[in-house]
């Protein structure tokens, strides 16, 4: 099964995503803009993974994330992957505890690892939620520039999903497991 563990948002912060994003969809028909529905924040990437594995992957992202303290987030901006000016993907940023959203990231994909999940991208997490993707580079400079200011409201990530992806004509997303950042909270810093 071709798995994934993430962030799903709650559904205000992404209708809030949905508005700001609606005036910008039409002027660029050359994007392949994502369903709203799937929308998510990939933290560790695991690419096909034996059912077998799946018991001992529970119990290793479990304790990950209850090792990690609930954090506020918040959409802002726009960006692009690999550039804006030959972008394959046009995302938007999370603002928050970034070097916790990182470790935390880390923390899944140790787990997943020693459960025999080897993660397919193992480049360190520049959190952000993909919005578009282009088969070949497009440049989006201008669309990247007119969503700097946007600023979405905050939300608590207090949970991580694994996610199992059933590809085909359409993309379709199955929560299969749940697990709490349940580490008491801390001063606050990095």
């Amino acid at each position: 099964m071709r798995l994934f563990v993430g962030l799903l948002p709650p559904r205000q912060a992404l209708d809030e995503l949905a508005r700001a994003l609606e005036p910008h969809r039409a002027a660029w028909p050359e994007l392949r803009w994502l369903n709203a529905v799937n929308w998510h924040v990939t933290l560790s990437f695991l690419g096909e993974v034996p059912e077998a594995a799946l018991p001992g992957l529970h119990v290793r992202l479990a304790r990950a994330a209850s090792r990690h303290e609930p954090m506020t987030l918040s959409f802002a901006g726009g960006g692009a992957f690999p550039s804006a000016r030959r972008a394959r993907v046009f995302w938007t940023g999370l603002r928050g505890p970034e070097l916790r959203l990182v470790r935390l990231a880390d923390s899944l994909g140790a787990g997943a690892r020693r459960a025999g999940a080897e993660q397919t991208d193992r480049r360190r997490l520049r959190p952000h939620l993909s919005l578009a993707r282009a088969r070949s580079g497009v440049d989006v400079q201008d669309l990247v520039d007119a969503f700097a200011a946007f600023a979405g409201s905050s939300w608590e990530a207090d949970t991580v999903h694994l996610v199992r992806s059933h590809l085909g004509a359409t993309v379709r997303y199955e929560k299969v497991g749940d697990y709490p950042l349940a580490a008491p909270a801390s001063d606050g810093r990095d």
